[in-house]
């Protein structure tokens, strides 16, 4: 059958189809021969459903409808499950934080305690009936009120929680040592995030299951430890980044200098924001390991003697921070500017792959775009052309990521694809702060956030003019969390753009830097300088307090339940535009935190981004409800 023209099935990637592809799994196992791992289902309120695949070939849900394997630990959360054997599971529960114990049949047993806490970064130490965690105690309402702490929760209905360490204010990675002497784990205190810097810390295990002091033995304050996983009694694999590239070390307990296994300048790593994140496993004596840039992640079979790697990953160009190993397969969660994320198997001794996660149901191939990475004037991006436009310049969305400290892969996105099959072009922008090209250009917006993220994107979009890819007068911006902070931060800081797109935006710095959660409390340090100190900087980049100055209208999304940006950020930058007669939209979804997990929030969304593209680049966009600015648009030029 042939396929359909682009012009013919513009309207074929709907929302919907969107809200059931791209999202992923987050984390993957192997256990008595099972491949578990947990994906999303956001046509069940956005819950995550752990499931296992059975040596029959078929997957079956683990987790009865209505349980959620989810937790809020520095709100961005951490792994939230384990398998324990005879099909059963231990997971932290989304609606109260708890750990649960469940038996493969009937009703998870709460293991834990109610209470003030949360629960992340679960891991299951051999030879002990516990499970142990980071746990996250709220005290009271403020950030303040929080600590956290490695805790043991038997495996029991009955049993008793029990600290194990306390030590940094911050936590992850707990790992007992093979003879059960000795625990590990990585830790931080503010006001370095864990990719400024990070501690290895290893301490003997008591008789009563308590650590004793510890000592580091690797990371600092400009050295980032982000996971660490035992060879032998005696030393550990870890990636870290001394040399300014996150590649694996060998680090002993015996006082010599860690020893990088094989110094390449690439990343083996990028940043936690989620506890409990693994980029290499252990294969028997050899490590699977995942290795590149933004611009291309592959998996590797690394032997720690010689340094050499055998690719293994196939044709996945972008491996996800979760990857599971034993003597004979790697299983990760891999894609290409093709394929979404599905959790892939690889044969170690045949290099056989299969995917064993339920195929998505995904559009035809001549509705995607085909991407292209580039650098303008050192700015990494991902170019994705239109597909179905009219000949000469296009319309252009520039997408800025999240964190700040994050990164945009260069693969299959049907929320790019969305808007590429309507005819406008999308510039993913990996700006001077992203992960995945080495400490020195995630370091470029050290002290500069409002100002290096701001002008590489508009050093993008006037290079896709250059180029002859791009309508000048038809250029927006659109971005998330922090990207939505560069996109209204373009808007008023220039005249580049033609509008905005903010998705949970912080539009203020200096008041998000008082409201926001502990993890985060400290984050603008290193972006824009301590406070009070530095208080010119934040009143100078603030989109608040500039919002005189915008290039063209804004549309502003928000979840009201978002303990990471308050709504008040997006109310209060809605207010100045519609003070200074700037044309605005502002949309609300209840039950949504920091991110949309629910199909229909989804499909609100997209249909209210894609009218609001139509209004500041006068296209028709008849597929989707109109969307109703505070004012009429005035025309460009």
């Amino acid at each position: 059958m042939p396929e359909p023209s682009a012009a013919s099935a513009l309207s074929s990637i709907s929302p919907a189809d969107v809200a059931r592809v791209d999202d992923r799994p987050l984390w993957v196992e192997i256990h008595d021969g099972e491949v578990w791992w947990d994906e999303p289902r956001p046509q069940e309120g956005g819950r995550r459903c752990v499931v296992r695949r059975g040596s029959d070939g078929r997957t079956r849900d683990v987790l009865p409808p209505g349980w959620n394997a989810r937790n809020r630990v520095i709100e961005y959360g951490g792994r939230s499950w384990r398998p324990i054997g005879d099909g059963g599971l231990v997971f932290t529960n989304w609606a109260d934080q708890r750990i649960y114990r469940h038996s493969g049949d009937g009703t998870p047993v709460p293991l834990t305690p109610e209470g003030p806490y949360r629960y992340a970064d679960l891991y299951l130490p051999p030879g002990r009936a516990e499970v142990w965690a980071v746990r996250e105690t709220h005290h009271g309402t403020g950030r303040e009120d929080v600590r956290r702490d490695l805790v043991a929760v038997p495996l029991r209905p009955d049993g008793e929680v029990r600290p194990i360490a306390r030590a940094q204010h911050f936590l992850m990675n707990p790992r007992l040592s093979p003879d059960g002497r000795t625990i590990a784990w990585i830790g931080w205190d503010h006001p370095r995030m864990p990719w400024d810097g990070t501690e290895l810390c290893v301490a003997p295990l008591g008789e009563d299951g308590t650590a004793g002091p510890y000592r580091v033995v690797a990371g600092g304050p400009r050295e980032s430890v982000i996971q660490a996983e035992w060879r032998d009694p005696g030393g550990l694999y870890a990636i870290t980044d001394p040399d300014g590239w996150w590649n694996v070390h060998l680090v002993g307990l015996d006082g010599e200098p860690p020893r990088n296994l094989a110094p390449l300048p690439l990343e083996f790593g990028d940043a936690p924001w989620k506890l409990g994140g693994t980029w290499f496993a252990l294969a028997g004596d050899r490590l699977v390991a995942m290795y590149g840039t933004a611009d291309g992640r592959h998996l590797g079979l690394l032997d720690p003697e010689t340094g050499e790697i055998t690719e293994i990953g196939g044709t996945a160009t972008y491996w996800a921070p979760t990857i599971a190993a034993d003597a004979t397969r790697a299983v990760g969660v891999a894609a290409s500017p093709y394929t979404p994320f599905e959790v892939t198997e690889i044969g170690l001794r045949d290099g056989a792959r299969s995917v064993l996660s339920p195929a998505k149901r995904l559009p035809v191939r001549a509705l995607l775009p085909t991407p292209e990475a580039v650098t303008i004037e050192g700015v990494h991006a991902h170019v994705y052309p239109p597909r179905g436009a009219a000949a000469g310049p296009s319309p252009y969305v520039l997408f800025v990521h999240g964190g700040p400290t994050g990164v945009s892969p260069l693969t299959l996105d049907l929320e790019i694809a969305y808007f590429t099959s309507r005819g406008i072009g999308v510039a993913d922008v990996n700006y001077g702060g992203s992960t995945g090209y080495g400490r020195a250009y995630r370091e470029r917006l050290r002290d500069q956030w409002g100002v290096v993220d701001v002008r590489d994107c508009a050093q993008v979009a006037v290079g896709l003019v250059a180029s002859g890819r791009a309508d000048a007068s038809r250029i927006a911006i659109r971005g998330g969390s922090a990207g939505g902070w560069t996109a209204l931060a373009a808007l008023v800081h220039g005249d580049v753009f033609c509008g905005a797109v903010a998705h949970y935006a912080i539009t203020d710095p200096e008041s998000w830097a008082a409201e926001t959660h502990d993890f985060e409390s400290r984050y603008l340090d290193g972006l824009i300088g301590p406070l009070p100190a530095t208080r010119e900087r934040y009143l100078a980049r603030s989109p608040l307090l500039h919002a005189d100055r915008a290039s063209g209208p804004a549309l502003l999304l928000h979840g009201l339940e978002d303990a990471i940006v308050d709504p008040a950020q997006a109310e209060r930058f809605v207010r100045e535009l519609d003070r200074n007669g700037t044309p605005w939209a502002y949309r609300t979804f209840p039950g949504e935190q920091h991110g949309w997990r629910r199909e229909e929030t989804i499909v609100a969304v997209l249909e209210a981004e894609l009218a609001f593209y139509g209004l500041v680049f006068g296209i028709p966009t008849p597929e989707v409800p109109p969307l109703e600015l505070s004012r009429p648009i005035t025309p460009r030029g």
